[in-house]
């Protein structure tokens, strides 16, 4: 195996939507760097069975739904 091909592993802290603290080995950051995520599987779809309500900070949602609104969608 080549030396120094492999990326350097370490822990970091991943910051959960509900505030519960996970640590996860990772080669983002540096080592006790804390990574907030904005979508996490208590919060996306996928993971929830679709009951997450889509939240719309830019506005394109109600301007896509406005726009098309007289189709019948």
């Amino acid at each position: 195996m080549k030396a120094d091909t492999h990326p350097d592993y370490h822990f970091i802290d991943v910051k959960l939507l509900t505030g519960e603290v996970v640590k996860m080995r990772t080669t983002w950051g540096k080592e006790g760097d804390t990574m907030t995520l904005d979508i996490d599987p208590s919060a996306h779809p996928a993971w929830n069975g679709g009951n997450a309500k889509l939240m719309d900070t830019g506005g394109r949602v109600s301007k896509f739904k406005k726009k098309y609104e007289g189709l019948g969608f």
